[in-house]
């Protein structure tokens, strides 16, 4: 697997080696053995699939308690996909990265514990699918608001972006209860 370190450290893009044929492709999306010294031996716990429809933003979430890590890829169609350091105690503090993420390129984009995480679907329909390593804790979800102006995520153009009433009630950065 080819693995690219993001512009944050701790951010990966993990791009698998895809074998094609006239028959079609074959890739490994998982491998405990081989992700576990590009992901520090995480381990998860959970798989998670959302369907999203074209313009549907969410995020940009995380776990004060039960932080989870978070390996994700799209299955079907594109995404554009970000995360945000929260780390107060962190040099990229507030910055962001994002990445485009589809079933045509393949790639994976593993996002530590510490980070908000959101995307936003670019194409009719999309399947999104991630592991983490913490369980889903409802009582400590939180949510940053998607169009905060100190972060100044660059999301794409064109998009009329539909989001939940959750994460139109997101708190700014610098009200959002953080990582130390």
């Amino acid at each position: 697997m080819n693995v690219i370190e993001a512009a944050i450290p701790g951010l990966l893009i993990l791009e698998p080696k895809t074998f094609r044929d006239a028959r079609g492709l074959f890739l490994e999306s998982w491998n405990a053995a081989a992700y576990a010294d590009v992901l520090g031996g995480a381990a998860f716990v959970q798989d998670n699939h959302s369907r999203s429809h074209k313009g549907v933003l969410r995020g940009l979430h995380y776990q004060i308690q039960q932080p989870q890590g978070k390996l994700v890829r799209v299955v079907r169609g594109a995404a554009f996909d970000v995360a945000v350091d929260i780390r107060r105690s962190s040099p990229t503090f507030g910055r962001w990265f994002g990445v485009e993420l589809s079933e045509d390129n393949f790639r994976q984009f593993w996002i530590p514990a510490g980070f908000a995480h959101g995307f936003v679907a670019l194409s009719d329909n999309v399947d999104f699918l991630y592991k983490t390593t913490d369980y889903y804790a409802p009582a400590h979800e939180r949510c940053i608001r998607w169009d905060d102006p100190d972060i100044a995520i660059g999301w794409p153009a064109g998009v009329d972006f539909i989001l939940s009433d959750k994460d139109r009630a997101g708190a700014l950065l610098r009200d959002a209860e953080v990582f130390d």
